[in-house]
This record gives structure tokens, sequence and C-alpha cells, in this order.
């Protein structure tokens, strides 16, 4: 049963729906999906605009602060009313958590089932349980690979298509794609320590000085460079000096630097990272076999969204996993992508594509959006890949504009 909360401004409707693990096997084991309705309070009977959070593995962000939201929502509800879903396995979903009742085989077979095409056969059940003919759907970075398997899989139930840095990649091997975002990663690395050049040589110190944090984990160069993911962020740069500048003994640091990306919150992004990419292959620990020989030269320079094995010895909070994530390396992994049916969409659909995007590549994106039909590509170096987030309204607005012919 729904329930429904109001704040200043706005009208909350809560929803949990039950959904098949595997939805091949509709009689197996199920899980709850939890989503969140958000409407103006005049605009509860406006149509709906699903969005995708980015992730893999994170559930969508909760109304806070300003009661309207962030930009992306403020300009969204005045045509929509948005349902913030917390993808399977986030949020108030059924939660992953550590698996410890399964043998690794067992995990992985079960983690299988968290990618997007899983994620959109939920939003087809919930489309028909709220009885809704048709609606429009929004994917950020991750969310856009969800949004594109969805135009790939059942654009019967959709009426409009909105992607923010997340156009995947079509017929590209996961190796390219990895070596690629290597190559997207040194340069932004380089040009972090032209803006900060004195943390190259604090980077360094870094790597040699053990430094234990308050998990009990070692920070590790693996996870120092790990540190280098929020670089792709308009805010990135500054957010990691802000770290670095920090006395690496002081509890501000040692806080901030044991998990910052939050791979013990959410195992899903670890686990599932490479098998984003991957439609009709294994990956086989990609990012792990053409690590580029620039990062013995420079050991200073940074990851982006780089998975390596090693994590899983690292992050002890991930040690559980570590023989399941292996599995899942191995994995064949279903097509997520139709081409056919996307060369023949009849979705108006439109796409921002960050000329700049250090985890989505430019190139990419701009080959799957001519494979589209119809879709509305917008490419642009304003903004970074969180720029559904710096400014929402702009950025949606833009493509609305784009897919109702007014831009």
């Amino acid at each position: 049963m729904a329930v429904t909360h109001r704040i200043p401004g706005l009208v909350l409707t809560e929803h949990e729906f039950i959904v098949p693990l595997d939805h091949a096997r509709p009689d197996g084991d199920e899980l709850t999906v939890f989503a969140r309705e958000v409407a103006e309070p005049d605009g509860r009977d406006k149509p709906f605009l699903v969005f995708f959070q980015g992730g893999p593995g994170f559930e969508a962000a909760r109304p806070s602060g300003d009661p309207r939201g962030p930009g992306w929502m403020v300009r969204a509800l005045r045509d929509f009313r948005v349902l913030m879903l917390d993808q399977r396995g986030t949020g108030r979903s059924s939660p992953v958590g550590t698996l410890d009742d399964m043998t690794p085989a067992q995990q992985a077979a079960y983690l299988a089932h968290f990618r997007a095409d899983s994620i959109v056969a939920d939003a087809e059940l919930i489309r028909a349980e709220l009885g809704v003919e048709r609606w429009s759907v929004l994917g950020q970075s991750f969310g856009g690979f969800c949004v594109t398997h969805y135009l790939s899989t059942a654009q019967d139930g959709l009426s409009e298509a909105y992607i923010t840095g997340g156009l995947p990649a079509f017929e590209v091997p996961v190796d390219d794609v990895y070596a690629l975002t290597y190559r997207l990663a040194i340069d932004r690395s380089r040009r972090y320590y032209e803006r900060y050049p004195e943390d190259r040589a604090r980077v360094r110190a870094l790597h040699d000085a053990h430094v234990r944090l308050p998990s009990g984990d070692e920070l590790t160069p693996l996870r120092v460079r790990q540190l280098g993911l929020q670089l792709g962020m308009s805010d990135g740069a500054e957010n990691l000096h802000h770290l670095l500048e920090l006395p690496f003994d002081s509890p501000a640091f040692l806080h901030d630097a044991d998990d910052p990306l939050s791979f013990a919150r959410d195992p899903i992004y670890s686990l599932l990272q490479e098998a984003c990419w991957a439609d009709g292959t294994a990956t086989r620990w990609a990012a792990a076999r053409v690590l580029p020989g620039a990062y013995e030269r420079e050991p200073e320079l940074f990851f982006g969204e780089h998975i390596l094995p090693g994590m899983f010895d690292e992050h002890a909070a991930l040690g559980r996993l570590r023989d399941a994530a292996a599995l899942l390396a191995q994995h064949e992994w279903p097509r997520l992508y139709d081409f056919e049916v996307l060369a023949a969409n009849e979705v108006p659909s439109a796409a921002a594509i960050y000329a700049e995007d250090l985890y989505v590549p430019m190139e990419f994106s701009r080959e799957a959006g001519r494979r589209i039909r119809g879709l509305k590509p917008w490419i642009t170096n304003e903004y970074q890949h969180n720029g559904l987030r710096a400014n929402g309204e702009a950025v949606l607005g833009r493509l609305i504009d784009l897919v109702r012919g007014r831009a």
C-alpha cells in the first residue's frame, strides 16, 4: 500500500513492488523494489518521468534541503511527476548485503540479476502495476545504459527518452573501452597536477606512507589511485585536493580516505562495474589486463572507473565477495542491445554527450547516438559527467526542448 507524505512544495508517495529475482523464472525467488513518486501538490496527475540513477548499485537521491530538489527535478516537475527508483539491491529495495549464507557460485548467480536488463524488466512490471500506458524516462550515466536497453526491449512503454552522460559503447570490445578510459584518466591526472603541482609529491609520499585507516585497512597504492575516480566531476579536482592537503595522520584525512567511493556501502558498484559494458561477452578483469605501463612510470597517476581484482583483497568489507567477483569476471553476459530495434526507434529521444567525459567516452556515445533512429544528440564541453547535478535545469531543459522540437 502506498504511503504519502507532504513536505513544503511537494507530495511524496512511497511505493513498494514485488518483482522476481530472475524475470525468466517469475515463480522463483522474489525481491522488493522501492520507488518514491515526487509531485507538486497540483501535479499529481501529470505524466510520469522515471529516473534511472547512475552507478551501478546506488539508490535514487532523496528529497532534502531545497524541498523542490535538484535543478533537474525543478525542471522536470513543470511537466511531470517523477518516479525515483531505488534500483534492485539499493536503498530501500531488497539489499544485496554480504550474501554470507551462499557459496561463491551461488553469490555470483544471484548477482548476475542486477544489471540494466533486470532493472528495466522491473520498471516494466511497475508500469503495469501502476496502470501507466506509457511514461518518459531519464537516465544519468549507468542509468543511460538502462534507458538504452529500455529502447531496445520495450519501446511500447515509452513516450520520451532522455539520457545524460550515458550513451553506451555499441559493439566495442570491453578491453577497448578500458584502454580509452585509461588514456582519459592519465590525461586528467596530468591536468590535475598542472593545477595542483604540489600534490604530485604528496601522492608519491602517500604511496610509501603505509597509512592504516579506521576500518583497519591499509591505504595501499591501488586505493590511492582510486581516489581519482572523482576527477570526472566538475568539482572533483577541488574535492581531491582538499583531501590530499590534509595531514595524512589527521582524523579528518583518515576518515575521508577510508572509503570515499562507498565501495563497502554499495558493493554492486565494484562487482558489476565492468559488467555494465559487457554486451554478450565476459569481461575477464578487462581493466587489469589493459593497465598501461604509465602507471609504473608515474605511480602518482589516478584511475577513473577502473576496478581491479586486488580491490577485493584490500577492502576487507568486500572480501566475502572476492570469489564471486572472480566468477562474475568470467561470466558470459547476455546481450543488452538490439541494434535492429534501435535503428527503427520511434520514441522521441535526446542525449547529452559530454565532450570530456572521463567515464563514458564521447567517441563511443556519438557512434551509439547515430545508431538510434531519431535520437537528437547534444554534444557539449560546458559540463563534466555530473552536468545533470551541476546545472540540471539547463541540461534537462535543453533535452526536453530537443525532443519537442524547440531547439
